[in-house]
This record gives C-alpha cells, sequence and structure tokens, in this order.
C-alpha cells in the first residue's frame, strides 16, 4: 500500500536507531537493579502487562502496537519473546548477525565501521546489486531529488564530483559523493553524537536527526527511564559517550527506494546477568528520518533450562507516515510488526538463538 515505511529490519542492537538533549529528559544513573520477576519488570515499563514464560517459550515472537505518539511521524512497536540460552550467548549471537545474508531482510550491503572511517570503508558500494531499488537511488542522486536527505552543504559537494563517467552499477560520481557524504557523517558523528550530524535541509524544512531520536523517547516515559543508564552512557547522548559504539552503514531497501544508513549500536551487561543494547539509524538517505531499536534480556528459566526473556522496543520517525491517517495508518503499523516478526523469526532461525 502507498505510504508503508521502511521498519528497521536488522536484528542485532549493535544498536537500531544519538539523541541531542535527551540527557536532560533522562536521569544519568547506573544500570537497573536486576529485577527478582523479570516479568514484573516486563510489565513495569512495556505494554505486556501478562506473560507466561512457559507459553511463551513455546510461541512465535509477541508482538503489539506501542503506545500512541504524539508526532504523526512517530511510531513505535514492541515485542517479546523467549530464547534458549542466557542473555550473554544471546547478545553475542546479535553481535555476529549479518542481515545482508538473508534476501527476505531486503539489506543489500552491511559493513562495519572503524572509529576513524576513510573512503575506503565504503567501497562496498562499488559491488551494490542490480537492482530496481539501488537503480532508484543512482537516478535520485544523480537528479539531486528533493526527496533525498541531505544538507545544502553535501548538495553542493555533489555538483563538484559530477563528470565522470564509467560502468558499474552505480557509477563512480555516485559512488563518491555517497562515499563523502557517508564518511563526513560518521566522523561527526563519533566526535560530537547525533547533535554534530548536518540537518536534512537539501529541499525542504530542516529536520535534524537528534530532534526526532529526542522526540521518540519523550513519548515513552517508561522506556527512556529503564533505558536512562544505558543511553546516557552514549553518543545518543550528544557527545562521544564513555560507552564505545559499533558503527556500520547499511545499503537497503525501503519501500522499492535504495537507502544508504548509517548506524551505531552499544550494549552492556547489568545485575544478575541481564543486557540491555540500543540501536540507532542515526542517517539516512530517503525512507525514514531515524529509526531506535531498544533490547531488554533476562535471564529465566523454563522446564528447567536456562533461556532469555527478551523485549524489544522499535521506533521510528518517517516523513511518510506524517500524511497517513486512518485505515491507511493502522495498515503502516501492521505491515511495521510484520517485518519485525520476520526479522526475529529470521534471527532466531539462523543463529543459536533460534528454537
Amino acid at each position: 500500500m502507498n505510504g508503508e515505511p521502511i521498519v528497521r529490519i536488522r536484528c542485532l542492537p549493535r544498536g537500531l536507531v544519538a539523541l541531542a538533549g535527551v540527557l536532560s529528559l533522562i536521569s544519568i544513573a547506573g544500570p537497573r537493579s536486576a529485577c527478582a520477576d523479570p516479568v514484573s519488570e516486563l510489565a513495569s515499563f512495556s505494554i505486556f502487562d501478562k506473560v507466561d514464560l512457559a507459553q511463551l517459550a513455546k510461541s512465535d515472537v509477541k508482538t503489539a502496537h506501542g503506545p500512541p505518539m504524539k508526532n504523526s511521524r512517530f511510531l513505535a512497536v514492541q515485542s517479546c519473546y523467549v530464547a534458549p540460552g542466557s542473555p550473554a550467548q544471546q547478545m553475542e549471537a546479535l553481535r555476529r548477525w549479518n542481515p545482508a545474508k538473508y534476501r527476505e531482510l531486503k539489506v543489500f550491503l552491511h559493513s562495519d565501521l572503524p572509529s576513524n572511517p576513510g573512503p575506503a570503508s565504503f567501497e562496498g558500494l562499488k559491488n551494490a546489486p542490480g537492482n530496481a531499488s539501488v537503480r532508484s537511488l543512482v537516478t535520485a542522486t544523480q537528479k539531486l531529488s528533493p526527496e533525498l536527505q541531505i544538507s545544502k552543504e553535501e548538495a553542493k559537494r555533489f555538483s563538484a564530483a559530477t563528470g565522470a563517467g564509467g560502468g558499474g552499477v552505480i557509477p563512480p560520481a555516485v559512488v563518491a559523493f555517497w562515499t563523502d557524504v557517508l564518511t563526513v557523517r560518521t566522523k561527526s558523528f563519533v566526535s560530537g553524537g547525533m547533535a554534530a550530524e548536518p540537518p536534512y535541509d537539501h529541499a525542504g524544512p530542516s529536520v535534524r536527526a537528534s530532534d526526532e531520536v529526542n522526540g521518540l523517547l519523550r513519548d515513552q516515559g517508561k522506556i527512556r527511564q529503564q533505558f536512562s543508564g544505558l543511553l546516557g552512557a552514549t553518543a545518543i547522548g550528544g557527545g562521544a559517550g564513555s560507552l564505545p559504539a559499533e558503527l556500520y552503514w547499511e545499503l537497503l531497501d525501503a519501500n522499492d527506494q535504495g537507502v544508504v544508513t548509517l548506524g551505531a549500536s552499544y550494549s552492556r551487561g547489568g545485575a544478575g546477568g541481564t543486557y540491555q543494547s540500543a540501536d540507532v539509524l542515526y542517517y539516512a538517505s530517503g525512507g525514514y528520518y531515524v529509526a531506535l531499536t531498544l533490547h531488554q534480556l533476562w535471564p529465566v528459566t523454563v522446564d528447567g533450562k536456562p533461556s532469555t526473556l527478551v523485549w524489544r522496543g522499535d521506533m521510528i520517525s518517517s516523513p511518510e507516515l506524517g500524511s497517513l491517517h486512518g485505515v491507511e495508518r493502522l495498515g503502516s503499523e501492521s505491515v511495521m510488526m510484520k517485518n519485525i516478526t520476520k526479522a526475529v523469526t529470521v534471527f532466531r532461525r539462523n543463529t543459536s538463538g533460534g528454537r
């Protein structure tokens, strides 16, 4: 249907989804103490107020709409499931996860990044597949389409880069342009967090990714408090942060359009063998402004076996969502829930976390 938003189709918390100004909204306390009853702690901040662990362990991922958001661009979905093994094992499986290996997830390229990337870090763009989504990105770039989410200064730099010919799915001039954009934006994020990211102001009102993530969390106070310690230790808070990030970039499909995106993932352990993670997509060339995925993992015992109760929260800000109402918006929410269910199912089937 028209207007369906891109959803976070990666499953790993090598982050989802950095925040400017969020430190003024959340506590910078350390990790929350492990709750004696993970199910009760899950109910205290999530939409899942009643969960039967034994039943959940035998079923597929349970997914539900998040609470209503004040901004029409925002959408949130929550999920929970039980996986075999410990939270530490689940986290390791998530860190190793590469969604580009699975065609149904529509992530064409995925690559980890060093903290100080150079042009060589994005050489993979030359290996983009020759599909309609990638060709749409090439066309939009060559025309400097108003739908491209870049800054005015970045658009000017493209003019200086054009003129090079050559074959390949993505022409050299287009590769050079996106390599420059992604390199500079990654360095800006590392040095100053999301607050340092250039705005999307190439052909419309100025939009800052930091403001979008800030707004997503502002509307969900319980979740913000649950993850306050983790978020306060990351570059999501606006600066470099005390917790190192695992950086990456991807080329993926968003509503049949090719999109290049930058992400950062964070994770840390808490008391009692618990883990939290945050994954932020802090730049996208189109389709959505930002996306944020949070994970909370608790150790549980089901049928006498060590297991993990997993809560996942996905939040997205998309310009397309702002124009949807009624049945169309409900349809987009359903698509997002379906895609998240698919992502988790593929992850569990193809890793040690599979059922």
